[in-house]
């Protein structure tokens, strides 16, 4: 099949690779004409575990082409994805200039029936008032059929996501989009859920509200067992025993972030609100998210005898392992505000590229720890597992590790001599 991907950016670069190995011919439109040619040199612009790879090898093998020229995609396509950004507005909104940017300039590509699916996540109604624009545009109503294909990729692990899914949601009322689809995704092995259009933009916006929703509530009850000296990884891990609730998304920590959960949790309150209808979870759910960064400046206050007048080194700066993205990061949120608190900030990442005022950024792990009254993992990367502890024991000034995501072992670290700080791990 010829597929049309609109949008270069996390979600188009990854169903591209993704169509275009399992033998579609994809024409990917990105506008920025420097982006397009450093795709086609096979350069990435994030970082995704196995993404390069599957790009390069599609560009060798001609099933994959990158392109600033729309009307070529959609004249080749008969299947077009939309998967352009739809940021944060001022109230929580999501911002659909994008969205609508690309729908003013399908309006006279369109002369022939086309497949619009919608991948980006939009508010409840969009995908209704796409097709409705369309044909008030002029564009005859026969040539369209509009389509809510929400994504569920998470960022470290997005081609396992793609190739693997646990359901494919399909919003429409025409059968023959749904059938236009199951080819297309004819290697995937999971059980498919046709509802309507707006039944899958509630879908996307409620499964990540959930999910956020879940790692505030564990950080909430980790709260209470650092009250109770009870160990939370415990409480987490007895609590998911049960298949009602599910063991994922119980890891207590700094709190969640990346480009998804905060921004898709907001939007989804403000939805509510638009109706009258006042959304106490969603609005607990992001509350304490928020507090869990005051919450781990006081342990590290409590811990430091000269807090904040102390040199700190910080381990991670993503949002989570695996990806090069800081966008809303916990970490990153972490590490300005022990900065305006005073404190001397040294980071250490093994991939993202930060900068940030009055902080130290370091290439080295071991560089980073030199000197340092204590020590913050606020991501939790694979790496931090295997470190010489030994030789940090040696390096640092301070024996404070405080470890906010819950990864590093207690008992490990007593052993080197270090205090260990960590959420509801007595």
């Amino acid at each position: 099949m010829n597929v049309g991907v609109i949008g270069a950016g996390y979600v188009g670069l990854t169903i591209s690779a993704v169509f275009a190995k399992w033998g579609h011919d994809v024409y990917c439109v990105e506008k920025e004409d420097e982006k397009v040619e450093d795709l086609k040199a096979g350069r990435i612009p994030i970082y995704e575990p196995g993404l390069e790879e599957w790009i390069k090898e599609s560009l060798e093998k001609g099933k994959l082409v990158f392109t600033t020229d729309l009307a070529e995609a959609v004249k080749a396509c008969h299947l077009l994805f939309i998967a352009v950004g739809t940021p944060e507005g001022p109230n929580g909104e999501p911002n659909l200039d994008f969205i609508e940017q690309i729908i003013n300039e399908l309006v006279p590509l369109i002369t022939q029936p086309k497949i619009i699916v919608t991948k980006s996540t939009v508010p409840i109604g969009t995908n209704e008032w796409i097709k409705n624009k369309l044909i008030h545009a002029g564009v005859r109503s026969q040539f369209i059929t509009v389509v809510s294909n929400p994504e569920f990729l998470r960022e470290g692990t997005a081609i396992h996501d793609m190739c693997q899914p646990d359901k494919i949601i399909i919003g429409t009322d025409q059968v023959e989009a749904v059938e236009q689809l199951k080819e297309l995704y004819q290697e995937i092995n999971a059980p498919y859920l046709i509802t309507s259009l707006a039944g899958a933009e509630m879908i996307k916006y409620t499964a990540n509200s959930f999910l956020a929703m879940k790692i505030s509530f564990i950080n909430e009850i980790a709260r209470i067992c650092d009250a109770y000296q009870v160990d939370v990884t415990e409480v987490a891990k007895g609590i998911g025993m049960d298949p009602r609730i599910g063991s994922s998304f119980l890891q207590a920590g700094l709190g969640y972030g990346g480009s998804c959960f905060p921004k898709d949790v907001k939007a989804l309150e403000y939805a509510a609100k638009q109706k009258e209808i006042t959304p106490h979870l969603l609005q607990a759910t992001q509350l304490i998210n928020e507090e869990q960064l005051s919450l781990y400046c006081q342990k590290l206050r409590k811990s430091l005898t000269n807090f904040p007048d102390v040199s700190i080194a910080v381990w991670g700066a993503t949002f989570k392992p695996n990806t090069d993205d800081i966008r809303n990061s916990q970490a990153v949120k972490l590490i300005n505000l022990l900065t305006r608190k005073g404190c001397r900030v040294h980071v250490y990442d093994p991939v993202a590229s930060i900068s940030i005022q009055e902080v130290t950024v370091h290439s080295s792990i071991y560089e980073s720890i030199k000197g340092r009254d204590g020590l913050v993992i606020a991501t939790e990367w694979e790496m931090f597992h295997t470190v010489d502890w030994t030789l940090i024991s040696k390096w640092m000034k301070g024996k404070v590790v405080l470890d906010c995501r819950n990864v590093i072992d207690p008992l490990l670290l007593k052993e080197h001599g270090f205090e260990y700080v960590g959420v509801g791990r007595p």
